[in-house]
This record gives C-alpha cells, structure tokens and sequence, in this order.
C-alpha cells in the first residue's frame, strides 16, 4: 500500500524529482557504453564517467538528504515525497542503475578485451613469470605503502579514507599471538593508497594485461598476517557526505580561507552515505560496517564488475590505446573571425564582435588575447573571474606575466568551486605573491560567471576589451565541453562589465545593466518579464515562442511560469543536458512544453535562452541554468547579443541542436527518456559534427518559429508600420561566404 502510494504522489506531481532526474541522465550517459556503434574505447570511457558521476551524486545529493535525515529536518522533495520514502526509493533507483552499469560492463564491454588488444585479468589467469612480476610490484612497491589497522578491545576504529579501496581481513590467532587467546578473531582494515595505479600493467605478445590491483593485494595478503590464519578477506569503498554548507565570514582573506579549509578537511570524516562491497562478503564484516556507520541494507551496494570504474580510463592512457577513441576534427575559426586577423586581434576587436562556439571554436583567441595584454605595454589593467582552470594553466601565467610587467592585475577566485577549492586557493596565493590584487569569493554567494576585461590605452582613448560567456577559463575542459563566449570593445558591454566587477569586488549597487542580466540581483525576475511578454504576445494572436539550452532545469517559480505560458499557447522547447523537474506534455498544464537532451562526444555545457518577440528575437548567453542556486546564491550573468549576425549565429547553434537526431533523447511526462530516432526521409544530422562545417549560408536560412514571416505577419497585424524590415521567406540571404560584417555596419546578413 505505501509502495502505491509514493507512486501515486510521484505520478500526480507536476514536479519531477531532482535527484531522480539525475539519475536518469546518468543513465544516457551509461546508454552511450553501451552504444555498439562506438568504439570499445569510447564506451570505456563512458563508463568510466558513469563512476565518476555516481561517485558525486552520493557525495554531495544522498549526502545532502542525509544532512536532513541525521538532522532530523523536514524536507519534502518535488516527487511529493517526504524524507524517508524518498530515501527509499532514490536508493532503489541507485541499486537498479548499478546492477545495470556492471552487467553492461560484464556483458558488453569485457567480451571485446581480448579482440581490442588488451585483458583485465585476475591473478589466477596470470602465467607463472606475470605472477612473479606482478610479486615483485608488490614487494617493491606496495608492501611498503600498506599499513594494516587492527580493530578490536585494545584498538579503536581506524579512520576510513573516502573512495579507497579497502580489504576488511578477519584472522584468527595461533599459538604464538601474545596479546590474543588461541583461536580468537580479529578484524584488520587494509586501505590501499589512492596513489597507486588502479591496475598493474603487463605485455603478453602484443596484448597487455591488467591485473587489478586489489587482486595483488590479495593474493599476498598472507606476507602482512603471519604466523596467524586469515578466515576472511572482502574488499569494500566507501562514500562519505560531501555536502557541508560553509557561512563565510566578514573577514575573507584570513577566516573565510581557513574555514574553506576545514570544509575540506571534514570530506574525510564526513558520515558515510554508500558501502559498495564484492558479491558473497562476509556478513559478519557487513554487519561491523553497518552498524558502525549507521547504515542499512539501503545503502549497500553489491558490486558484480570492478569496484570504482574509473580505473578504466587508465586503459586509455595506455601508450598502445592513446588516440583509439572517437577522433574529433581540429577546431575551425569561428565565423566572426577571419583568418589572419588573430595576430592582430586587439585592432580587429575595435570594430568588430566575435562570437566563440567551443570545442569546435579553439579558446585560444581569448588566452592569446591575454597573453598579448601581460606583455603589450599599452595595457593599463586585467580584471578576471575564474572558478576552474587546468592544470599548468596558460591563464595563471599570462596573469603572473602581466603582474610582474607592473599592470593592475584584479582576480576573483571562487574557493567554492566544487573539488578545485584547493587548487584555487593555491593558484590565488601565487597571484597574490606576485602582486595580483585576489579576492576568494564575495559574501555568502559563490561567484560562477565567467568575465574577464582588459583595459587598454589607445592614444587619448582607453578602450575596454571584454569576454564573457558560459564555460571555464580552462584549456583543457573547453576541448570537450560546449560552451558560447563573446569578445567585444563594444561601450555598452565594457560599462556594464566595468560596474559588475565594481560589484562584486567592492559595494557598488548599479541602478541596471544594458546588456547584462544579473543574478542574485534580478536575473530571475528578468527572465520571468520575458517569458509574460511571450505570454502577452500569444494572447494578442502575435508569433511566440521560446527556446532555452542549458545544464539544468530546477527552479519552481521559473517552471510555474512556463506552465502558465504554455496554457496560454506559447510553444517552448527546451534542451536541457541533465536535470530537468518539469514536467513536459501534460495535458492542461504543458502540452506546448518539449523537453530533450543531448548526450554524446561532447558534453553540452552552454547556457543559451531565446524569446521570440513577435519576430525580433531576444537572445541571451552565459553562466546561469534556470537552478534556484544559480539565482539566490550565486553570482550569475547573462549577456544580451546585439550584433545581428552573432545573433543569427546564436539561433543557429540552437537550431543545430533541436535538429539533431543521433545525440537526443527526448523526454516524456513520467520523466523518461526515449532515445529521437531520424524519420525515413529525414537525413542524418549529428550536432557534434555539423558545426565544424558550419558556414555563412546555413546561419543565413535559420530560423526559429519562421522569425523571417513573422516579422511581416506581425506588421499586418498591428497595422503599426513601426518601420521595421520585412524579409520574405523567399528573400533571405543565402550567400556562402559574405564579408564579415563589422559592427559599424552590422546588418549586411540580414
């Protein structure tokens, strides 16, 4: 009776659970594994991120109902459901996904090792010579590192490390244990250290073989415990809560770096959420575990394949595996940006805006365009965002370099960003010795936007060069997220980035922003404004629409709006990677509402939010999904295209995406996903190739709601002859390759 009603609260809700909806993403990425059209290195690596992902879901969202549970606070979640049934069914949505990642993985993927040129192999399937190597790394390199903690009357419980591999060994005393009566058991905790490989690699002919390294730990287990019996030995991982919410203090460059500090240190203690444990583990060594960490059956996780998954991405590591994945094309010059002009970008900017499309644009324009700024002499100063950089960062330096020329170096590095807090506050000190002016965060709200502006002396005249867009100042992650950036000297844009830095660097309160919309200020009220003039315009018989790309969908006022737009005939379409709690096509309250994801080569980062305003679209793009985080506790901003063939360019990437039919799953109103396959006579179109042959003409014929008609239908219906110009269907430009226009002259596209 309780198992039907909490699915009856589910069905009846017209939210869909976040935490669900997680998992269901999770899922389209565990689909892409099993994808036989792929490679068997591709689908590795899937998999591997399917761990990966798992791995963070139990720390910071199970961990975060546990903060609840253990706390005793009443939560109810958007299923309907309170705290206790909804642990339970989360928890059986975790146990069914799991099963389904290790059969995948047994089933699909291990059965093509052999034929791919490599093995995982257990020590018994190992010749006599692989065995006496792999011996040998043991002795050399692991024995030295394993540090056996016993658990018992005299010893209290070791401290378990998160996400090790760990063997709980029971032994039993001989004759010759002082401290122990012949024939008693003890339990003893093995961690193996997070440092060493998660395979022992091997050459066999022309195969190379792996041999977990848990299996060589086990199979020399005896050469720890002498002179004793081992009854038992099961190797366990555990997840412990990630989520702690930290209140920053008034004094941020020394209280609220040292308690970012001790948030990091608590991740190692924090309760523990998840015991994964291998099939037939000792139920006495299960049960320690359960009651000592206050867990149930709910919270144990049978693994059948590999414990941790994301062992395999060592696999494609491997010398002889580097390059067997998919192979994407070189990244090509964004549309706005002619070849040759990049030596000389800082002229070109001048006059012209550029819009950035990643992977398949390079982020190298804009971390040229900073290093140029260290070294150019002319550059007065730099003022920057940053939440997460790679390693040996290019950005870092080109910011040391411009310190150490004696420029104004100005940086906001959020210590907040989720697993970098300590690269970001070590990166931050760096600038700071070098003389940068740092700031770790603003507040009690987490700084995600990504900004950066250059100030330049030109004769009389000091220009401001400004970028902004939806992903990291990261060289490595822009390879393989999508994201949408813009460079711009345009005035409007440099006073508007120019007081959000005064904001968020000092106590400026700005009245309003021309092109940026801003969180926590407005940004949902702004957005919310749009969506009623869509609303307005439908109701006036008016063309309307809306189409939004973004990372998640979670926000109950936003979605409430949208339900009452769709009732009142707005068609919306949505591209949402992964969360998504609305719910699309319901009858009477979102039947004008689709919903689909993309899930393939690339990860789908970009945040892109279209309104049609009866035929004079309003595109926006930046750091901000429709999240109630992203608009009560962090700092957002969206900027505004105005360049009519950015624009252009703009519906264009949205357009690409709603056309793809290899990569998109589309969602019905129980929250599924069903993978959009092509009709008969509709071509194949794979989103993450066809914009690397994107050129002027395809931009030139996009549309979204026939925007081209509608501005003569909306002419006819006002009978307002407001003086805009009308272009016929038949009419719309179709030219190759036009000149790029500049932003002096910026509508020969249109």
């Amino acid at each position: 009776m309780k198992l039907f009603k909490s699915a009856d609260l589910i069905r009846k809700s017209k939210y869909i659970s976040r935490d669900l909806s997680w998992l269901r993403f999770n899922y389209r990425v565990l689909d892409q594994a099993k994808d036989a059209g792929r490679s068997l290195f591709d689908r590795l690596r899937f998999m591997a991120i399917t761990s990966s992902n798992l791995d963070e879901f139990f720390m910071i969202r199970v961990g975060s109902l546990y903060n609840y549970l253990d706390y005793g606070k009443e939560r109810v979640d958007y299923s309907g459901l309170r705290e206790l049934p909804f642990r339970r069914k989360l928890l059986d949505f975790a146990h069914r996904f799991v099963n389904d990642q290790s059969m995948t993985y047994l089933n699909e993927l291990k059965p093509l090792f052999e034929k791919n040129g490599f093995n995982v192999l257990k020590m018994s399937e190992l010749t006599e010579l692989e065995l006496k190597k792999a011996d040998g790394y043991f002795k050399n390199t692991i024995f030295p590192l394993l540090t056996p903690m016993v658990y018992d009357s005299y010893h209290g419980f070791p401290l378990m490390m998160n996400s090790m591999l760990i063997f709980g060994v029971v032994t039993r005393s001989g004759g010759g244990d002082a401290e122990a009566e012949k024939g008693q058991e003890r339990l003893t905790f093995v961690q193996i250290p997070q440092n060493l490989s998660r395979f022992f690699e091997l050459t066999r002919k022309d195969k190379v073989i792996f041999v977990p390294i848990e299996e060589i730990v086990r199979a020399n287990l005896p050469k720890l415990f002498r002179n004793v019996e081992i009854v038992s030995a099961d190797l366990f991982r555990i997840t412990r809560n990630g989520d702690f919410t930290l209140e920053e203090s008034d004094d941020i460059d020394v209280d609220f770096i040292k308690e970012i500090q001790l948030g990091l240190k608590t991740r190692k203690k924090g309760r523990v959420v998840r015991l994964e444990v291998e099939p037939n583990s000792s139920a006495a060594l299960t049960g320690v575990l359960k009651e000592r960490w206050n867990i149930d059956n709910g919270n144990v996780f049978v693994i059948n394949s590999l414990i941790d998954l994301k062992g395999l991405l060592q696999i494609l590591k491997h010398p002889n595996f580097r390059g067997k994945g998919a192979k994407m094309p070189a990244p090509v010059l964004p549309l706005s940006l002619p070849e040759g002009v990049e030596e000389n970008m800082f002229e070109y900017l001048k006059t012209h805006d550029v819009l950035l499309h990643h992977p398949y644009n390079s982020i190298e324009p804009v971390v040229a365009l900073l290093e140029k700024a260290a070294e150019d002499p002319h550059v007065l100063g730099i003022k920057q965002t940053i939440y997460r950089l790679a390693d040996d960062s290019r950005v870092t330096a080109a910011l040391l370099k411009a310190a150490e020329n004696g420029k104004h170096v100005s940086v906001l590095f959020e210590v907040k960003a989720r697993f970098d807090e300590e690269r970001n506050i070590r990166e931050g000190a760096r600038l700071e010795k070098a003389g940068c002016f740092v700031i770790y965060g603003v507040s009690k709200y987490k700084t995600h936007t990504k900004m950066l502006m250059i100030i330049r002396k030109e004769g009389e005249k000091v220009t401001r060069y400004v970028h902004i867009g939806s992903g990291n100042y990261n060289e490595q992650t822009s390879r393989i997220y999508t994201d949408v950036s813009l460079l711009t000297t345009n005035d409007v844009y440099g006073h508007d980035v120019s007081e959000f830095f005064n904001v968020i660097t000092g106590h400026s309160q700005p009245d309003d922003y021309e092109y940026l919309i801003t969180a926590p200020k407005d940004m949902r009220q702004q957005l919310i404004s749009l969506i009623r003039e869509e609303v307005r315009n439908a109701k006036k018989g008016l063309p309307s629409g809306i189409v939004m790309k973004m990372n998640s969908l979670e926000d109950r006022e936003m979605m409430d709006e949208f339900y009452r737009a769709s009732k009142a005939g707005v068609p919306i379409r949505f591209i949402v990677r992964g969360i998504c709690c609305l719910r699309p096509g319901r009858p009477g309250l979102s039947e004008n509402i689709e919903v689909r994801s993309i899930v393939g080569d690339f990860l789908e980062h970009s945040r892109m939010f279209y309104f049609h305003q009866a035929g004079d679209p309003k595109v926006y793009a930046g750091s901000a999904d429709l999240m109630v985080r992203s608009f009560d506790r962090r700092i957002e901003a969206l900027f505004l295209i105005v360049n009519p063939q950015l624009k252009r360019e703009a519906i264009n990437i949205l357009y690409f995406n709603l056309k793809d039919n290899q990569n998109t799953y589309l969602m019905r109103e129980d929250g599924a996903y069903i993978r959009r396959q092509p009709t008969e006579d509709e071509p194949v179109f794979n989103v993450h190739k066809e914009f690397y042959q994107r050129n002027f003409g395809m931009v030139a014929e996009t549309a979204l709601y026939d925007e081209y008609l509608c501005r003569a239908e909306v002419s006819a219906i006002r009978g307002t002859g407001d003086g805009q110009e009308s272009v016929p269907a038949d009419d719309r430009p179709n030219a190759p390759t036009p000149p790029t226009p500049s932003r002096s002259n910026p509508c020969q596209l249109i």
